[in-house]
């Protein structure tokens, strides 16, 4: 499943590589990937295989599975098509609380003690999808984990996920993807060094320019 979904991002340009001319991300750090998960719905072939690879891992990692949240946004379609799949229940979770009406911010039915997987399309540093887990932990909920369609494997959000005992499972990750695309032809094959180089330090830039480390 892991190729297959790599194969499927880049095929649509959802995760793009480009180590010779990086990327600025909002926090200022040079990037050789841009992800945009987003594409997969309107590629009804790809968004197939994530929404079906999405609902096998729920049926696998977390068979007692009672709701699914979506993150806010981009969580929130792959959660309502893969709840489809699945015959279950889904909601999401805002980044806030409204600021009018019932002021909620989890949106969709939720009784305490219910258990829920949060759909999540792409994990970095885990930061959000931590707060969603929060909220919903502070809602009475039974947080089973986290199922994501590409994951970097930094270190960082690795870290952060262990503190808060939060399992997380992707169809795919940066490693495999990176691997694949040099298989492919999109990057050459010593890229990967330079792009692993960035996911493992994403603030030392010495990857840059560099086709060998």
């Amino acid at each position: 499943m892991e190729k297959l979904i790599a194969k499927d991002l880049l095929s649509i340009g959802a995760v793009f590589f480009r180590p010779d001319k990086p990327f600025i991300w909002a926090s200022g750090i040079k990037s050789p990937v841009y992800c945009d998960n987003r594409l997969t719905l309107t590629a009804p072939s790809v968004r197939g295989d994530v929404e079906n690879g999405l609902a096998e891992n729920i049926r696998r990692h977390y068979p007692q599975a009672e709701v699914l949240m979506g993150t806010s946004t981009a969580g929130i379609a792959h959660a309502a098509i893969t709840a489809h799949i699945m015959g279950l229940p889904m909601g999401y979770v805002r980044s806030g609380a409204k600021d009018h009406g019932r002021q909620n911010r989890i949106e969709g039915k939720l009784e305490k003690g219910q258990k829920v997987v949060v759909v999540e399309d792409l994990i970095s540093t885990g930061g959000s999808v931590l707060e969603v887990v929060d909220a919903l932990r502070e809602a009475g909920a039974e947080v089973l984990g986290v199922v994501s369609i590409f994951t970097y494997g930094m270190k960082k959000g690795l870290q952060r996920l262990a503190e808060a005992n939060v399992k997380n499972v992707s169809l795919t990750n940066f490693g495999v993807v990176a691997q694949v695309a040099a298989d492919e032809g999109y990057i050459k094959p010593e890229d990967v060094k330079r792009l692993l180089a960035f996911r493992d330090n994403p603030s030392d830039e010495s990857w840059i320019g560099t086709e060998a480390l």
